[in-house]
């Protein structure tokens, strides 16, 4: 009977009160978006509207949706090419001028320049003819045409005068070529980091990366890397939240372009970006995205670069394993 009585008086009482919840240690959260590049865009729009679309075709007299969308063919095609996305579904349109550099006397014959990052501001040069920097190139024999709207290296540098120099000359040359440009990324990598780099682009070519906010946590961005050309490469940033809406048809805030010409001769992949204004991230949140993708996609055997591949592959093979918490963590580890 006691036992009883205190039966009863545990189910009178209710239950246990928590003493403390868990503690979540961030906020941010990212969903599967893996069926999102998996699947079409216009199957899963079809699907997610089907009883609105049935009833609108009835409305009109038409059998089905493949009737409507027949009859509505031309008008969809219109705003299907408003919505490309530059350097995913359509060419990349943003123009990187060309300007000439401020005028000054001309550069001696062989300059001696030593790799200090912190002197790339007080350096100046002047446009010459001899000068390497130049308007596009035509292509060596041989080289396909890029795609209308990518951009080869030619583009930027005369090749041939670029070839003549050492490797420490052309990367001043890059930074001095992309210095005075707002919302603009440059750098250069090493052929033996760019061997491991572009070796995990191709088998992880989709991957998502956390922005830290020191006010609200992180923002979950996603990138896609692109070979629209073969000594062309292209990352593009999209925030997850628009990727999510618009599958492809997502805009990238941020495009950065990776060029191979250099690679044999000189050990060099030069690259640039551009930041999209008014799209919520500027140079110094891309600049973090870009040396976080490092961290993912560069080469180490330490146990911090196993960890970061065994995330690139639980994403790319859509395992539950992934933990966006275990992301984060890597992502704002110091190497």
């Amino acid at each position: 009977m006691s036992a009883f009585r205190n039966y009863l008086l545990r189910r009178l009482s209710g239950p246990p009160r928590v003493l403390h919840k868990p503690h979540q240690r961030r906020w941010a959260r990212v969903h599967d978006i893996r069926y999102l590049t998996t699947h079409p865009v216009q199957e899963r729009i079809t699907d997610r509207y089907r009883e609105k679309l049935d009833r609108k075709a009835k409305e009109q007299g038409l059998k089905d949706i493949q009737d409507l969308k027949d009859a509505y063919k031309q008008k969809i095609e219109s705003l299907r090419k408003q919505a490309l996305v530059p350097g995913a579904t359509g060419p990349i349109t943003t123009e990187i001028k060309t300007t000439a550099f401020p005028p000054g006397p001309p550069p001696p014959p062989q300059p001696q320049l030593t790799d200090n990052n912190d002197n790339i501001g007080a350096i100046t040069t002047t446009a010459t003819t001899k000068s390497p920097l130049s308007g596009p190139q035509p292509l060596k024999p041989g080289t396909p045409p890029p795609p209308p709207g990518i951009k080869t290296l030619s583009s930027y540098l005369d090749l041939d005068k670029t070839l003549q120099l050492p490797p420490t000359e052309i990367e001043y040359l890059w930074r001095l070529r992309h210095a005075t440009k707002e919302n603009n990324l440059h750098f250069t990598i090493p052929s033996t980091s760019y061997a491991h780099l572009i070796h995990t682009a191709h088998k992880h070519p989709q991957f998502i990366l956390p922005l830290p906010h020191p006010s609200n946590g992180a923002e979950i961005h996603f990138l896609q890397w692109t070979f629209p050309h073969p000594q062309t490469v292209n990352i593009l940033f999209t925030h997850l939240a628009e990727y999510k809406i618009r599958g492809e048809y997502a805009s990238p805030h941020t495009t950065v372009s990776l060029h191979e010409e250099l690679l044999e001769g000189k050990g060099l992949v030069l690259g640039h970006g551009v930041v999209m204004e008014g799209r919520g991230v500027d140079v110094d949140g891309a600049k973090w995205l870009v040396m976080c993708l490092q961290k993912f996609y560069g080469l180490t055997s330490s146990e911090r670069g196993r960890e970061r591949r065994r995330l690139l592959e639980l994403f790319s093979s859509g395992d539950e394993g992934f933990k966006v918490e275990e992301l984060l963590d890597e992502a704002e580890r110091i190497g």
